[in-house]
């Protein structure tokens, strides 16, 4: 990838879209050349194929007959389907991280809640893309590298918001850095696996219990208050 895919932010029909990557794809090559639509309709026929099967199975006449492209023009853009799916799962975790911080731009009243939902949204709309960031693919070291850095990045951020409100309200009670920082990998890691089982389970009553998803993000989100509490 050569820029970071935004996500999209219009009317009200483009919302409920505007967490797929496959979408912000096209979006962003919308008005550019030919050759950058093409790319774009590549990754977003191999976003489309994870969602019903893993990455072992793509193959590239699959991926070209869902683009609508000849086989041959694949290879003007990609060596093989390892190319195109590492280039598409760095390229996702790019816009993960920018939907993350765009979600983070609220009042610290509800931040905890936007980014949440944001993530619940990312990972309901990307289950193919997330299967393979958290399935931590040997395969493919780089995308799981960067996978890790979001982790780091955003457990850093989050243990650097919650100094910074304790310092704003003269608080004195902050438990140390690396406290917090075990708190935010542990919490983090916490929401991955409830999701995990929720959308590539089988369990019933979990889907049943997660069928509101504000009430979903609601819980998860009194999870990170609570967790990350003095």
């Amino acid at each position: 990838m050569g820029h970071v895919i935004e996500p999209r932010h219009h009317d009200a029909e483009s919302a409920s879209r505007r967490y797929r990557f496959a979408e912000a794809l096209a979006e962003a090559a919308a008005d550019g050349a030919k050759s950058d639509r093409t790319r774009a309709r590549l990754q977003a026929a191999c976003c489309d194929l994870l969602e019903q099967a893993g990455p072992a199975t793509l193959r590239v006449a699959d991926i070209c007959r869902r683009a609508q492209v000849a086989h041959g023009t694949f290879y003007l853009y990609f060596r093989d389907t390892r190319h195109i799916l590492h280039e598409t799962l760095t390229g996702f975790v790019a816009f993960l991280k920018s939907t993350l911080r765009q979600a983070a731009r609220t009042g610290d009243s509800d931040r905890i809640f936007q980014t949440t939902a944001a993530y619940v949204a990312l990972f309901e709309r990307n289950r193919g893309l997330m299967r393979c960031l958290v399935s931590r693919l040997e395969d493919y070291p780089e995308a799981t590298a960067a996978f890790e850095a979001l982790n780091r990045d955003w457990a850093t951020i989050v243990a650097a918001a919650i100094a910074r409100r304790a310092a704003r309200e003269g608080r004195d009670d902050l438990p140390p850095r690396e406290e917090l920082l075990r708190r935010a990998y542990a919490l983090g890691g916490m929401v991955d696996q409830y999701l995990v089982a929720l959308f590539f389970g089988q369990d019933a009553m979990l889907a049943s219990l997660s069928r509101d998803r504000d009430a979903l993000v609601r819980t998860l989100s009194h999870i990170w208050t609570r967790g990350m509490a003095p």
